[in-house]
């Protein structure tokens, strides 16, 4: 298996745990410098030379996602936690948003996955099917019966690209001076809110 010099001293046994590896020291290097980072970077971490992790990552571009997606899980529990008791969508969808947008900036990782800020190459990545399935995991574990409210499968991805469309708005653009988190909530709850309920038709 190639990459096997460097890596402390203790080399992977496998392609799988060289990638993990990798991913993970892209995770910690991110996460202590707060900005996205290179190929290099990760390379000097683990004691190896950038071939090896391209080996396994063809782009620091991809090596950032992978980082971005590996904190998905644990994003999406403390979500759900967060929004855990809340059966109304408008309510929901707020808490959410402002929940994300406050969580990107205290977790690195999740705002290069949404925000797109490693890479200037995919304007529309917000929007694209990866973004879209992970805002689909998101709204199916809240505590909302959406048929009950008139939302089918196909209105609950329009649903996700609306949301994910304002978030996309509030990354590039977050104000000046930017709201605060309850300043947020009103402003959602008013414009945003009123997309939610325009699908809205309770089911008897």
């Amino acid at each position: 298996m190639a990459g096997r010099r460097g890596w402390g001293g203790s080399p992977p046994d496998s392609d799988e745990d060289a990638s993990r590896r990798i991913v993970a020291a892209a995770v910690d290097l991110i996460g202590r410098t707060g900005s996205e980072i290179g190929i290099a970077d990760v390379a000097e971490s683990l004691g190896v030379i950038r071939q090896t992790v391209y080996r396994y990552f063809p782009s620091a571009d991809a090596l950032m996602r992978a980082a971005a997606i590996a904190s998905v899980d644990g994003f999406l529990d403390r979500l759900t936690n967060q929004v855990s008791g809340i059966e109304e969508p408008v309510e929901a969808m707020t808490e959410a948003v402002v929940y994300t947008l406050a969580e990107v900036r205290r977790t690195p990782h999740l705002g290069i996955l949404l925000s797109n800020t490693y890479s200037n190459a995919q304007p529309d990545s917000l929007t694209s099917e990866e973004a879209r399935t992970f805002g689909m995991t998101m709204i199916r574990r809240f505590d909302i019966d959406w048929e009950h409210y008139g939302y089918d499968d196909s209105s609950l991805h329009e649903l996700v690209e609306y949301v994910l469309r304002t978030m996309q708005s509030f990354f590039v653009s977050p104000g000046n001076p930017p709201r605060s988190d309850d300043e947020l909530r009103r402003y959602l709850r008013r414009w945003m809110g009123a997309a939610i309920i325009a699908q809205m038709t309770p089911s008897v």
